[in-house]
């Protein structure tokens, strides 16, 4: 028979009240958990691929440059002609582009002497130095078969000036260009004779002068066709705002305003690999980022929404990760992904 006790539910005596734990209790408990588990995210190095070693002969031509640099780039154009992507996905009018034209030095220069960058170049390195608010100082070092079109005939004949630096003669031309031919398949030119002079007569060693341009070609992944780094916060907020500038979201997703440096890297063989890494302010800014893009890359991609079918598949092949103060956006597109006719790129 049951007790007084058991039938009306009340505890025996002596004994106390079972009470359910509050639902605000357990709200601060998972708060806390979620807490945890966030800071440790944040704070947590993530493994990544080992990026590509710097070829010698390219580390030799960087180590050569003056001061420090805003914006380094490097393209090995005989590379990139040579692989399949090229070949068989690079429009001809992109094949045919006229690089270096902006300048109106180079210019008249590519126009006069039938030199053609994109054929004629094998390799192309080219620093650019803040002068003023309007003007970048740049100086390029570029290598390939030009040697009957860049002659030293022709700079004699068109140059202002004459000189030497570091046993090598240099050329001043109209329009502020500064030319050197130091072998037959090697020009240097600048838009300043202290950057052309500081190339010929180097003093020092440039990855150990500019620590931040190093640890940006360490975070460049692929070295062998082409990367950029953008040293420089108002080079990089520059280069974002005008990529962003048709799409507000994407501004306000990508915390832009808070990124400091920026490394890009793209590899060209049968389709292209690529890898970016965006540096901010802090390790939190760099998680709230890889946050929302994850989830705006997430949903724009998914079936129901107004996004263009080509659109959602180049969307399923990005990935976004946050590592420390970085987030990383890596893709791998095979060449059928650039094939209309190709179901490759929708699998």
């Amino acid at each position: 028979m049951e007790s007084s006790s058991e039938q009306t539910g009340r505890p025996v005596e002596g004994g106390k009240p079972r009470k359910k734990p509050s639902l605000l209790l357990i709200t601060v408990i998972l708060g806390t958990i979620g807490l945890v588990a966030q800071l440790v995210w944040v704070n947590w190095k993530k493994p990544v691929p080992v990026a590509e070693p710097l070829p010698p002969e390219v580390a030799s031509v960087i180590d050569r440059l003056p001061g420090t640099s805003d914006a380094l780039i490097y393209a090995s154009l005989k590379d990139i002609r040579e692989s399949l992507f090229w070949k068989e996905v690079i429009p001809d009018s992109l094949r045919n582009m006229e690089w270096l034209r902006s300048e109106p030095a180079l210019a008249s220069v590519i126009e006069e002497t039938g030199f053609d960058p994109a054929s004629d170049l094998d390799t192309l390195v080219l620093a650019f130095q803040h002068q003023n608010s309007k003007k970048q100082k740049y100086v390029g070092v570029l290598r390939g078969s030009f040697k009957d079109k860049l002659t030293r005939q022709y700079l004699e004949k068109k140059s202002l000036a004459t000189g030497s630096h570091g046993g090598e003669t240099w050329y001043a031309l109209p329009d502020s260009l500064w030319i050197s031919r130091l072998r037959d398949r090697e020009v240097v030119l600048a838009n300043t004779p202290q950057l052309l002079q500081g190339y010929l007569e180097p003093e020092g060693n440039f990855l150990e002068r500019d620590s931040t341009t190093a640890a940006l070609i360490g975070k460049a992944a692929y070295k062998s066709h082409f990367w950029f780094t953008l040293s420089s916060t108002n080079w990089t907020l520059g280069a974002l705002q005008s990529l962003t500038s048709g799409n507000k979201d994407m501004k306000s997703l990508g915390n832009i305003n808070r990124i400091r440096h920026l490394a890009l890297s793209l590899k060209f063989d049968d389709g292209v690999e690529g890898q970016t890494e965006w540096i901010y302010e802090n390790r939190r800014s760099a998680y709230f980022a890889s946050t929302f893009l994850w989830a705006a890359v997430k949903l724009s991609s998914a079936s129901g929404t107004r996004t263009s079918e080509p659109v959602k598949e180049l969307l399923k092949k990005l990935e976004v990760m946050q590592n420390l103060q970085s987030v990383i956006v890596r893709t791998d597109l095979p060449i059928g992904f650039f094939r209309p006719d190709s179901s490759a790129g929708s699998r």
